[in-house]
């Protein structure tokens, strides 16, 4: 019977003549391995691997996170400073967007203006609307800015967007979550990772077992989708946990107030914990008193009169995690947009941070006794504790430097 492939009457090629012929498509093989395992050698293979196994555990990581090497790597502005930057806010309606907004104006903008790098900062909102965002964006780079970061928004509604400022030469940033544009360079929280963090906590705040409300952020951001995937993932790892509910918070207090009102008004079992998605733990602190309900315990951020509740009521809860401060959030993408425009080389798409916990004890020597509950604001952490260490930073770019002194060169 002759060999497979080798007809009757047909010669079987020599040893030689095989490899004559399939050299080629094994030189092709090889230059696309090499290719492949030189790109995979960016990015995230380049920063310090402790960091990247505490905050990048892929067990712990949103699939849709980007952690690819950066479109920016070897980029630098066409434009000398100073800049001109765009802010394309997709919100304005919370305590969370406020605090930012007043780092932006009273703190980020004076101060690189002195230094002489940026020239104007044009702020725009289109209230939640990708339609309208995705204009703004595009009538800032046919204005001509330098930059455009966004905030909060739709992970890939941006996206042909964001290619269209890159085809201009304009990078785009985006805050507290991600885009998945190959254009985009993020910056946040792990925000599956804290979302994991409060699922836990809470879990083990009621004792393992029990009936849990869920109250998302703005769901179709990849913030409050991603917090939420980990919520979920960590109270699944209690047996007797059930999750009784989900609502949308909308990351603001009134609209938490009155959707946890109306869902407690119709659920008629035990309630015993509510994992809250920040900027929304003081409207459900307020739903809960109108209830009746006031010693069910809730995952508290950073809202300054939750935390003064908590400095009042010492054995409510055991502690709170800071997922996103928004005077240390704005401050990081800006650090990440100046040192792009600058030169230095972002290695990958996204930088991520870690959440911060902190105890009762942490809180009563940061709140005086008589503390405001009714205070919109916001916990102010130390730049350092959370994500903005300039040694941290560097970690993340090609040639780190400190932005601050650029102006000077």
């Amino acid at each position: 019977m002759p060999d497979a492939g080798v007809g009757q009457g047909q010669r079987r090629p020599t040893e030689e003549e095989t490899m004559r012929l399939i050299k080629p498509a094994l030189m092709a093989a090889a230059v696309t391995l090499i290719g492949t395992l030189a790109v995979h050698a960016q990015g995230l293979d380049e920063i310090d691997p402790e960091i990247a196994d505490r905050v990048f555990n892929p067990e712990l990581l949103d699939p849709m996170q980007p952690v690819g090497p950066s479109a920016w790597r070897d980029w630098k502005a066409k434009n000398p400073p100073p800049w001109t930057i765009g802010y394309a806010s997709s919100y304005a309606g919370n305590t969370w967007r406020a605090g930012a907004m007043d780092e932006l104006q009273n703190e980020i903008i004076p101060y690189w203006k002195e230094l002489g790098m940026i020239d104007e900062v044009i702020i725009t909102q289109s209230n939640l609307n990708d339609s309208t965002q995705i204009q703004q964006m595009r009538q800032l780079v046919d204005q001509g800015v330098d930059a455009i970061f966004v905030c909060c928004s739709n992970p890939t509604a941006l996206n042909q967007t964001v290619a269209y400022a890159a085809e201009n030469d304009v990078p785009v940033f985006s805050m507290t979550g991600y885009l998945t544009s190959e254009y985009a360079v993020n910056s946040s929280v792990n925000y599956q990772l804290a979302g994991y963090e409060l699922g836990r906590w809470m879990g083990e705040e009621i004792g393992g077992e029990g009936n849990v409300l869920i109250v998302e952020g703005i769901p179709g951001t990849s913030g409050s989708d991603s917090q939420d995937r980990g919520v979920r993932a960590g109270l699944e790892t209690f047996e007797d946990i059930e999750i009784a509910g989900t609502v949308a918070g909308m990351w603001t207090d009134q609209v938490a107030q009155g959707e946890v009102q109306r869902w407690l008004a119709t659920y008629p079992g035990k309630l015993d914990g509510i994992a809250v998605q920040s900027a929304a733990e003081m409207g459900v602190l307020r739903a809960l008193a109108q209830s009746g309900r006031s010693e069910i315990p809730i995952t508290i951020g950073g809202e300054l009169g939750a935390l003064c509740y908590w400095r009042n009521n010492p054995d409510y809860v055991s502690a709170m995690f800071h997922v996103w401060p928004p005077q240390n959030d704005i401050q990081l993408i800006w650090n990440i947009m100046m040192r792009t425009l600058q030169g230095q080389g972002p290695k990958m798409q996204s930088v991520l941070v870690e959440p911060i916990r902190m105890t009762y004890d942490d809180i009563a020597s940061l709140l005086p006794e008589d503390c405001d509950e009714n205070n919109p604001g916001w916990l102010d952490v130390p730049k350092e504790q959370w994500g903005l260490d300039p040694a941290f930073i560097d970690e993340f770019f090609l040639r780190p430097a400190d932005p601050t002194e650029y102006a000077a060169q």
